[in-house]
């Protein structure tokens, strides 16, 4: 089998070298054809390299790793972005769908990182596009989530998801539109991301977008109805927190 190939930007000398070292000991099945500490200098040998895996760093001395992507915009390679940016940049890569490595890290999180993008499709311009917004504009809420399903990357706008449902390791969204996208992530994992840009966890299968909540039923163990005429029961635990929730 062909080796992999891959190219690391990090313009911290000694982080450069570590992950490059890392890559070489404990990924064998991978190459390094090149490596770069800024985005001129990335951007040059990214013209003529073509590597499988780029591993990114965001935060450059003379731009950011976004600058590289947008200057080589026929870039084929899956990208990792390699960070030691803070909380607010997670919730960007979970928004976005990207794999990510935050510094300091660990073996198994670089190889947790490969063994995913070597499955991945190809990040498209409107899913980087999420990511360097929330990253740039840290404060703002996020107006898109990337999707990830068996064929593809849909970029959607929050808004226009009504509900999400838990099945098994799976969570299907149903959208605005009537479609349904089915993901193989888990509720709990977009119930985290999702509770602070209104959206409720009402049921253990069961999240809700708060703009699509017609009224609250309290008899027959009590139910949401949403403006589709959806019934979507509510759990005995959450009860006198959707009703808080609402009252707000």
């Amino acid at each position: 089998m062909n080796k992999l190939t891959s190219f690391v930007v990090d313009d911290i000398p000694e982080a450069l070298e570590l992950l490059c070292n890392d890559i070489e000991e404990y990924h064998p099945e991978i190459e390094i054809i090149g490596k770069a500490s800024s985005v001129v200098e990335a951007s040059k040998l990214l013209q003529t390299k073509k590597p499988d895996i780029l591993f990114l760093d965001i935060m450059l001395g003379d731009g950011t790793g976004f600058d590289i992507l947008e200057i080589i915009s026929n870039l084929t390679a899956k990208v990792i972005f390699v960070t030691a940016s803070e909380e607010y940049a997670i919730k960007a890569f979970k928004f976005a769908a990207v794999d990510y490595i935050l510094k300091p890290y660990s073996i198994e999180d670089l190889s947790t990182a490969i063994h995913r993008v070597k499955e991945q499709i190809h990040p498209k311009t409107e899913q980087l596009s999420v990511l360097k917004q929330l990253v740039n504009k840290p404060t703002e809420q996020p107006s898109r989530l990337s999707l990830h399903t068996s064929e593809k990357i849909i970029v959607v706008p929050i808004k226009d998801i009504i509900r999400c449902k838990a099945d098994n390791n799976y969570t299907t969204f149903y959208m605005q539109d009537q479609s349904k996208i089915l993901v193989s992530k888990t509720l709990k994992y977009y119930a985290d991301i999702l509770k602070e840009v209104n959206f409720l966890r009402v049921h253990q299968s069961h999240l809700v977008n708060k703009s699509f909540i017609k009224e609250f039923i309290k008899s027959d163990g009590g139910y949401l109805v949403l403006k589709d005429t959806t019934n979507i029961p509510v759990s005995a635990r959450k009860k006198s927190e959707i009703i808080s929730a609402l009252k707000k």
